[in-house]
């Protein structure tokens, strides 16, 4: 019975879109987003939507009924606490009008579906010391906008690409470039002082800070400079000296000779000028060395034997 009634129902609802309905609001949507449609049915009401006049969902005692399931089931969700009927992954052919029908009260949208906006690129494609030119550009023709601070500088509509002049004076300013569709747009800043290199801004004070800046540490630092060259210059020289000295005094300890005494012995010759020596029998000859300075001549040794 309940059964019965839902689509006397329907079909009442049916007949009573076709005679007609004002179209009260606009909407837009993207390839792949969400739209939510503003006419609410709350879950104390009975409500339908439907598409192009043909019922695809209902609520009914605080629940969901979708119709046409081969095109919406997946896609259309209804909240039960606001009441709104949402669509998701929006498709092209999703465009046209909707109504959502609650009670006596009907609303009706027509929503058009596009593809998303393209995302813009900024390039600088001439730049002097005093100005540059930017070209924003798409990969598919959309309505591009060059934007100075809140002030639209250049516009197209269906354009691959829009350019603008920056003046050096601008470098303060804040510029981006807008890509845009009824459904949406999608924007980029530029920040002109690196992409068109202006990136001067000390005035003649700072120039003087600079320079007597420059001045002091130049002042401090050569002095700094200038010492430890001389303690590494002194502290190398004294390094050289003692090598020096320790390799002479190697030299001269390698000149040393040492030199054989030799003693005759006179005893055959002058036995009696000779004492004998005390306590011992034994009439053994020593050899004694000793270190000299110098070599001493053979024949004055010899001559004062």
């Amino acid at each position: 019975m309940e059964t019965q009634i839902t689509f006397i129902c329907l079909f009442l609802v049916t007949l009573g879109l076709s005679a007609g309905q004002e179209v009260k609001e606009n909407l837009t949507g993207t390839v792949g987003g969400t739209v939510t449609l503003p006419g609410a049915v709350t879950e104390t009401e009975t409500g339908f939507l439907s598409y192009k006049g043909t019922i695809i969902a209902s609520v009914f005692n605080g629940e969901l009924n979708i119709i046409i399931k081969n095109i919406y089931q997946n896609r259309l969700q209804w909240n039960r606490s606001s009441g709104l009927f949402k669509i998701t992954n929006l498709q092209r052919n999703d465009s046209g009008i909707y109504t959502v029908q609650r009670g006596k009260i009907s609303s009706s949208y027509n929503l058009q579906i596009y593809d998303p906006a393209p995302t813009p690129a900024v390039t600088a494609v001439d730049v002097t010391s005093d100005l540059c030119l930017l070209t924003c550009s798409v990969d598919k023709p959309a309505t591009l906008l060059w934007i100075r601070d809140k002030e639209i500088q250049n516009q197209n509509r269906s354009a691959p690409s829009l350019t603008v002049t920056v003046h050096k004076e601008d470098r303060d300013s804040s510029y981006r470039c807008a890509a845009a569709n009824p459904a949406e747009n999608k924007t980029v800043d530029v920040d002109v002082r690196i992409l068109c290199g202006f990136n001067e801004t000390e005035t003649p004070n700072d120039r003087r800070s600079y320079i007597i800046t420059g001045i002091v540490i130049s002042t401090v630092l050569v002095p700094l400079v200038a010492l430890g060259a001389w303690m590494t210059k002194k502290k190398f020289l004294g390094r050289k000296s003692s090598a020096s000295q320790t390799q002479a005094g190697s030299v001269r300890e390698e000149e040393v000779q040492y030199t054989p005494i030799r003693i005759k012995d006179k005893r055959q010759n002058q036995e009696e000028n000779i004492p004998e020596p005390s306590g011992s029998s034994d009439n053994n000859l020593t050899t004694v060395y000793a270190k000299l300075e110098h070599p001493i001549d053979q024949n004055q040794l010899t001559a004062s034997s």
